[in-house]
């Protein structure tokens, strides 16, 4: 990238500020939906529509979301997502009071939730595909570190400002923090201006774009393989990150404080692990990094499935938060410096894609199996087949 090295921080991180509050909103309104639906209903039914409706269509939508982030400008797919979330949060802040019957207000906030998880599918992969603009190729894992450290600080806080929120208000000042925090968002992005991307090459249509994005990403020697490494990873992830949970009660006891602890650990990780790799910046050769991760988060996933420690536990779960930050940094900066600019957009919704159908996909695997067979055999096996797979980490640029 030509822009010496003192022009780029600034617009870089206004940038990242930008995102890092919108998503703070945005993950805010998610946890706060939840818990309302959950402490109205008590239903399970209605918490899955509700989990399920915050990926499907994000698994819908994302790589659609990559093309368009490849043929049309990315800050205004941003912006125009960003606006479209907020709007949909205030309609539903505004005809709140007048939908009491819970027939009626279960429906529409089911229906917003699938609104703004479009939007997000759509953003997410402009963000992604707008940072390689900004920021010089030999600082970007330094950089993708110090985002990946917002965000697990960022899914960290907004949870506990939820539930601030609708303990000392409603579901409706939830949804008005949201909106103002997707206007601050929007107004820091609105005055930043960006590089110009390069064109899509001008094909025909959308179509076409998406089925020329599909072709690259795997015939691409490194770009194929590394995203069928993260789709694994999601996917072996589950047990011992996304049902983790469901481990603690079973082994420790289903006390508040052994849920909490754990919770907090992990993500306690997560951000130690994203300021590391922003400070150091990680291994010259990313494959390295990326091998490294996966095996050391296979090999932590084993520990956690055989202590009965606790404070073992919370120690191998801090270790694994990090691992987790090592491999998502090491995948997003490989397709930033791999891929080429002009196709960014859908690997990244292709990768979007991938989380979004993975993560639902080993929750209705592991989570049911977890039902017959030992919660600390899953985590354990599905560490294990992480540790087999993390070699081909070194072979994705061959």
């Amino acid at each position: 990238m030509s822009n010496p090295i003192h022009s780029w921080k600034l617009p870089a991180f206004r940038f990242l500020l930008s995102q890092s509050i919108s998503l703070f909103g945005s993950t805010l309104v998610q946890m706060a939906i939840v818990w309302y639906v959950t402490l109205e209903t008590s239903s399970g039914g209605w918490v899955a529509a509700f989990t399920i409706c915050s990926y499907l269509p994000q698994f819908l939508i994302s790589f659609w979301g990559g093309v368009w982030a490849d043929r049309y400008d990315r800050k205004l797919l941003i912006l125009g997502a960003d606006a479209m979330i907020a709007a949909v949060t205030l309609l539903l802040l505004i005809v709140l009071p007048y939908l009491q019957e819970q027939s009626v207000l279960f429906p529409v906030i089911l229906a917003v939730s699938v609104l703004r998880s479009f939007g997000a599918g759509i953003q997410t992969p402009a963000v992604n595909a707008v940072i390689p603009l900004l920021v010089p190729e030999d600082r970007l894992m330094s950089f993708n570190g110090i985002c990946a450290a917002l965000q697990a600080a960022v899914q960290f806080a907004a949870p506990a400002a939820a539930g601030i929120l609708l303990s000392l208000s409603s579901l409706r000042l939830s949804l008005l923090a949201d909106i103002v925090t997707a206007l601050v968002g929007i107004g820091l992005l609105a005055g930043l201006r960006l590089p110009q991307q390069k064109g899509s090459g001008g094909t025909a249509d959308c179509f076409s774009d998406w089925k020329a994005g599909l072709r690259y990403a795997f015939s691409h020697p490194a770009i194929g393989r590394v995203l069928i490494l993260y789709g694994l990873f999601i996917f072996f992830a589950v047990p011992g990150g996304f049902l983790a949970q469901l481990l603690v009660s079973r082994v420790f006891g289903a006390d508040y404080w052994y849920l909490t602890a754990a919770e907090l650990t992990g993500f306690a990780g997560m951000t130690v692990g994203g300021l590391i790799l922003g400070a150091w910046g990680g291994f010259q050769q990313r494959e390295t990094t990326l091998t490294l991760g996966l095996a050391a988060f296979g090999l932590l996933s084993v520990g956690m499935g055989l202590t009965d420690c606790f404070p073992l536990y919370l120690a191998l779960m801090a270790l694994y938060g990090i691992a987790m930050t090592t491999v998502q940094t090491a995948v997003t900066t490989i397709i930033q410096e791999q891929a080429d600019k002009s196709v960014q957009g859908r690997i990244f919704g292709l990768m979007g894609t991938l989380y979004a159908g993975a993560l639902p996909l080993g929750m209705a695997i592991f989570g049911p199996l977890a039902d017959v067979v030992s919660i600390q055999a899953l985590v354990v096996l599905a560490g294990i087949a992480l540790l087999l797979a993390s070699p081909a980490a070194r072979r994705i640029s061959r």
